[in-house]
């Protein structure tokens, strides 16, 4: 049997900051909504939406 570990190969970039913010629920369900639609988790959405702004920002 191999010694090597299964799993999840490192990523290139981790994701090791983590940030806690407050919403109301009308953002939390708009939140949820996008995510369900485009099938992808809360923050995969919110890192879209940093750089989304970020990039505006540069133009």
């Amino acid at each position: 049997m191999s010694s090597k570990k299964m799993g999840r190969p490192p990523s290139d970039k981790p994701k090791s900051k983590t940030i806690e913010i407050r919403v109301d629920q009308e953002t939390m369900s708009k939140l949820d909504a996008s995510a369900e639609k485009l099938n992808t988790s809360r923050s995969a959405i919110v890192r879209k939406g940093i750089e989304k702004v970020y990039d505006d920002l540069q133009k």
